[in-house]
């Protein structure tokens, strides 16, 4: 059974957007395992992830990755706006 889901976000800028973008892209070019396969583009201020898996515990595990990894991504961003 193949899992599926699509995660849409939008941020508060463009520039947020890309920043996000650009850092997450090459993560989506080689992935660890061949369970999951994860598919982003921006439009704007906004991103739509979607996500493949095998079964629903690597969807699941694919998509806690991004979105942590989208947090840390914007926890750095705020800290390095603050200097």
């Amino acid at each position: 059974m193949r899992a599926r889901a699509v995660i849409r976000l939008k941020f508060s800028s463009k520039e947020h957007a890309k920043i996000i973008l650009q850092a997450l892209e090459p993560e989506t070019k080689t992935m660890p395992t061949a369970r999951s396969g994860v598919e982003i583009e921006g439009d704007g201020k906004s991103l739509t992830i979607r996500f493949e898996a095998r079964d629903t515990s690597a969807l699941r595990a694919s998509i806690n990755s991004y979105l942590r990894w989208i947090s840390l991504i914007d926890d750095a961003r705020s800290v390095l706006e603050s200097l």
